[in-house]
């Protein structure tokens, strides 16, 4: 095996760093550390774990400019934009998980018999493995990392090979809060590792964000384990424009939703449905909006528009573009409009078809790039029908002035969240899971803290 791996950096090609494969030895003395440190950090209290995250998610906002250049440098995301990642949506999940994790993990107490004591108590499973992967590697991991904790577990955070400094970021965080030792620890492992620390009887638990096929891994992994595991997959997110919508706000938030991140986001818009009636504005007003981003190197602070993670991610997206327009659809964007003359390169200009129907993958599979096909329906039910028409169930967004109307569709639609004016968006006080291929299990919420312990209950009688 290859002890040593290369982050190629999406922004110029160049060698950014690397980094050495953990030895068995060092796993092995890993997960040993991880199982020591359950009993010490399962008897602290609920506020000092709180006081110890706290101080670490502060450690990361604090430091979320440097910490943003290093990741526009990992993975290719706009430099105005990285930083953001730490100080807007890492910061709200963390605090958030962090301030409800009293009540969350609050005994349960039945109803009242003479005589009886009766609770149900939440206990920490042990050890979680958290699989992160590089497109939103705070955001991500974040959802699984903090709320393990606060449970009492301890956690093994593995990320994507990247990002690796993500993981190291997190280290350095938690040691700076004072977080006891073994409590928090990352691995950087190749897919057999992954797989061999997944089969050990010291891991308690699963939390995997990533690809179908990655997900299937885990579960193969898994094999006759009785533990659980969270696995949060892909995504092929629909919108629906009503005829009803408000068009500036529907058009200004799904370009966002479609393109941000460079389309590399699990719950970004991926097709769009709009009423014939308002079809052709919406077009029109979607790809003005859509040529005003600035394509680039993203350690720019004027480019919006940054470079796909890898080669093979930019081969995929554009065979998807390529399919559909063979199959008849049309292109609304040139390349030359941002610059982009040459077909290998990592960095792709945003692209809207039209003429776009459910033959084509581009409406049907996961593109995860900056390409999405929008489509005419005559009505509600057509809309509702396609929508449904997806392997995937991650989120739905409508937009209407209605809201019974989007309620009615809402329960129509199979996603784990259904959006009404609003998309490509994690709010922490609501339950984050995903039906059909895009996976089980939930992260955040109080309901988040669910999959991360085990009921216990106590039956006590007092009198003879």
């Amino acid at each position: 095996m290859n002890s040593i791996f290369k982050v190629i950096s999406p922004v110029d090609g160049s060698e950014y760093l690397r980094r050495e494969y953990a030895t068995d030895a060092h796993i092995e003395a890993s997960l040993s550390r991880a199982q020591k440190s359950i009993f010490l950090w399962r008897s602290t209290s609920i506020e000092e774990r709180a006081n110890i995250c706290r101080k670490a998610v502060q450690y990361m906002v604090d430091h979320a400019d440097v910490i943003g250049q290093e990741l526009t440098w990992q993975m290719g995301r706009p430099i105005r934009y990285t930083p953001s990642e730490l100080t807007m949506g890492f910061q709200e999940r963390a605090r958030y998980m962090i301030e409800i994790a009293d009540q969350s993990l609050s005994p349960v107490i039945a109803p009242p018999v003479e005589g009886f004591k009766r609770f149900i108590q939440r206990e920490a499973l042990g050890t979680i493995l958290v699989l992160a992967p590089w497109n939103y590697p705070y955001l991500t991991s974040v959802n699984a990392i903090i709320p393990a904790l606060m449970a009492g577990n301890t956690v093994v955070l593995k990320h994507a090979t990247q990002t690796p400094l993500c993981a190291e970021r997190y280290a350095r965080a938690f040691e700076y809060a004072g977080l006891p030792d073994g409590v928090f620890q990352f691995l950087h492992m190749d897919h057999n590792q992954v797989g061999q620390v997944i089969r050990d009887p010291r891991i308690d638990y699963v939390a995997f964000t990533g690809s179908v096929a990655g997900g299937a891994a885990v579960q193969r992994a898994l094999g006759h384990r009785f533990i659980g595991a969270g696995l949060e997959l892909g995504g092929k997110d629909p919108a629906y424009v009503r005829v009803d919508a408000s068009m500036d706000q529907a058009i200004e938030n799904l370009v966002d939703g479609s393109f941000f991140n460079s389309g590399q986001s699990c719950c970004g818009i991926e097709r769009i449905y709009v009423h014939e009636s308002r079809y052709k504005d919406f077009v029109d007003g979607f790809v003005a909006l859509t040529k005003r981003y600035v394509l680039g190197n993203p350690l720019k602070q004027e480019v919006t528009l940054g470079p796909l993670v890898r080669s093979s991610a930019a081969v995929y997206v554009r065979d998807q573009i390529v399919q559909a327009v063979n199959l008849g659809a049309q292109t609304l964007i040139s390349p030359e409009h941002f610059g982009i003359n040459r077909d290998d390169s990592l960095y792709l200009s945003p692209q809207v078809l039209i003429d776009v129907d459910h033959t084509m993958d581009i409406m049907r599979e996961e593109t995860f790039g900056p390409v999405v096909g929008i489509q005419s329906v005559a009505d509600d039910q057509e809309a509702i029908h396609l929508m449904n028409d997806s392997q995937y169930g991650l989120t739905a967004s409508v937009w209407t002035q209605d809201e019974e109307m989007a309620l009615g569709i809402g329960e129509q639609i199979h996603t784990g969240t259904f959006f009404m004016n609003r998309c490509d968006y994690l709010d922490p006080a609501l339950a984050w899971t995903g039906v059909k291929n895009s996976g089980r299990g939930c992260t955040l919420s109080s309901m988040g803290y669910e999959a991360l312990t085990r009921p216990k209950s106590f039956h006590l009688k007092s009198k003879f």
